[in-house]
């Protein structure tokens, strides 16, 4: 039996019965469900970056190039370097390890804006030259150089790089690499640091 109360409908009129009935719960449209899934992720990614770059900082292994990616696409990049990291990534994912390229090609201005930056975090150009290298010299202006993360995809190809002809060139970046090799060959020595090519 429904429970009945009563309320006069209007004054002039008699009162009826109307059934009572509970509040419906408000129902959220898919777009607000969609807003709200894409507002959580976009703030996670922010969250990830953010950290990543703090602890790079920590380590000081200066990733100044990670702090701002470029684009996923590898526009610029010598075309024997990008098929040889499409390679070594399709492998990379068949193990179940994340390997991105986090940055490729850089314009000499991009370069220099990278040496700028490095000046004025270390405060000396003797510890500046170690990160970063003139335009000039520098192999990610000639398309040459990749630089690559997560850390374990970065760590797993310095382990099977050589099979792809890429090879981690400065010992002090655990992400930056070169087609030094011939697939199957066996990579140089690494360099100390970057401050070699300032000559």
């Amino acid at each position: 039996m429904t429970t009945t109360r009563v309320r006069p409908a209007r004054p002039d009129l008699p009162a009826r019965h109307v059934p009572s009935r509970r509040p419906r719960p408000r129902r959220r449209s898919a777009g607000t469900v969609v807003a709200v899934v894409a507002v959580a992720a976009a703030l996670g990614w922010a969250a990830t970056g953010a950290l990543d770059a703090v602890r790079g900082s920590d380590r000081g292994d200066a990733p100044l190039a990670a702090a701002t990616p470029s684009p996923p696409a590898a526009t610029g990049l010598d075309p024997e370097l990008e098929r040889r990291f499409d390679a070594a990534r399709a492998a990379a994912d068949a193990d179940g390890v994340e390997l991105s390229l986090t940055s490729g090609w850089r314009t000499a201005t991009e370069q220099q804006r990278l040496v700028d930056a490095a000046l004025e975090r270390y405060g000396s150009a003797q510890e500046a030259h170690r990160w970063v290298l003139p335009p000039e010299t520098s192999e990610h202006v000639a398309g040459l150089a990749i630089d690559v993360g997560p850390t374990d995809g970065a760590l797993w190809l310095e382990q099977h790089g050589a099979e792809f002809g890429l090879c981690r060139t400065y010992a002090n970046e655990l992400w930056h690499f070169e087609a030094a090799t011939e697939p199957g060959g066996t990579c140089p020595p690494m360099h100390d640091d970057a401050s070699h090519g300032w000559g």
